[in-house]
């Protein structure tokens, strides 16, 4: 379904800016708290290595779950934007949590409940999103997105080194004013965000999940679905950055620096690669974020110093910007208008349960044989799923062909 534009169809609609904005507060708010928690967790509340990687590992895999079913819901509703707002307001209601919390069980809490919401608004959001774009700039509106989210990702981590310096290092303290951003995000998407009007024969009245609509998700989806899960074996918890720079000396305060880098990265690659893919064959800029991972992983698990973490966190943001936003415009791209909310749940339970299992593997192979061993199994595997792409490419022309 086409949209009008601002501006024609060389402009995104009004909406995406909004929804890219209410996600740059969301994630000011988030990595102000996630820039410190695996440090928070294992130097404060004692936790290992193993616990944090399981933590994040349940947190993700709790999102995952629950987008499979707010997306197919959003697709029986024919109403994206009341479980996207939903979504949001249950991770804005987490964030009083962390600072109150005196334990690793409230910590889990905590993350179960933010990722809850995250669940609940993803699926129904990225499908809000293909609805409001026109096509040919699908790769631009979810590389936009992902950009200004992005920016929330590396703000949100400047703000708690600041923060953590003029507070003497109250983790605390950085804790409850992350809760600011988060309430403004709510607001920005109540009262901001218009739904377009979709046609009454979009969706008929069904069960939120029904087997027809998976079967109708057709073969090229499925094949995606199957290199994305792949992919993300090979990308774990970003909270293993952090404590790469941890076990080389980096300060405890300047630790949300990492993802400062990785994110500032990610923000200026991942709107000008979406915007490329929209001009060019997808599987081209997804094979080169593979590329990027590989290397990074490689230079990870090589390095003995400040400046070889640095490049190796660069590549780690940039392959992010290849990817992230180009398999949400892949996935609207393979499915069908009216099943885009069940075809990101789909999507992301798949993702998010092997990143549930490369979290639990990175954190296992840290704990019995290093941080160079587990960045050395992400190149591995990225590779693998590299081979896989060009294998999937050209069966596809050879069927294509034939």
């Amino acid at each position: 379904m086409k949209q009008d534009t601002i501006k024609g169809e060389t402009a995104l609609p009004r909406e995406i800016w909004i929804l890219g904005f209410v996600s740059m507060l969301m994630d000011i708010s988030s990595e102000m708290i996630h820039g410190l928690l695996p440090v928070y967790l294992t130097t404060v509340l004692m936790a290992s290595p193993l616990t944090v990687g399981v933590i994040e590992g349940i947190a993700e895999a709790t999102a995952a779950i629950t987008k499979l079913f707010s997306g197919a819901l959003s697709d029986r509703l024919r109403n994206r934007k009341v479980l996207t707002a939903l979504g949001y307001g249950l991770a804005a209601a987490s964030k009083p949590i962390f600072p109150l919390a005196t334990t690793v069980g409230w910590v889990v809490v905590a993350r179960f409940v933010d990722r809850l919401g995250k669940g609940i608004r993803e699926a129904p959001r990225d499908a809000l999103i293909a609805d409001l774009t026109p096509g040919a700039l699908r790769g631009a509106s979810f590389g936009l997105r992902q950009a200004l989210d992005t920016v929330g990702a590396f703000v949100g981590p400047l703000m708690a080194i600041g923060l953590m310096w003029l507070t003497a290092g109250r983790f605390t303290a950085v804790f409850w004013l992350a809760v600011v951003p988060a309430a403004c995000a709510v607001a920005l998407i109540v009262f901001a965000v218009k739904e377009p009007a979709r046609r009454r024969d979009d969706t008929t009245a069904r069960a939120a999940l029904h087997g027809a609509d998976l079967r109708r998700l057709g073969a090229a989806y499925w094949e995606l679905i199957a290199i994305a899960a792949l992919f993300s074996l090979a990308r774990f918890s970003e909270a293993f950055l952090l404590l790469r720079a941890s076990a080389l000396g980096v300060p405890a305060a300047l630790t949300p620096a990492a993802l400062v880098i990785m994110n500032v990265a990610y923000a200026a690659s991942a709107y000008p690669l979406g915007a490329i893919s929209d001009r060019t064959d997808r599987s081209v800029i997804l094979s080169l974020g593979l590329i990027v991972l590989a290397s990074a992983d490689i230079v990870l698990a090589l390095t003995s110093g400040w400046g070889s973490l640095v490049t190796g966190i660069v590549l780690w943001g940039i392959h992010l910007g290849c990817t992230q936003g180009l398999l949400s415009a892949l996935v609207a791209d393979a499915a069908p208008e009216d099943l885009r909310g069940t075809a990101f749940g789909v999507f992301y339970l798949v993702t998010g349960t092997a990143l549930l299992a490369a979290s639990f593997l990175a954190g296992l192979i840290w704990d019995r044989a290093g941080p160079a061993a587990t960045f050395a199994t992400g190149a591995a595997l990225a590779c693998l799923t590299l081979v896989v792409l060009v294998a999937v490419r050209l069966c596809g022309t050879t069927r294509r062909a034939g």
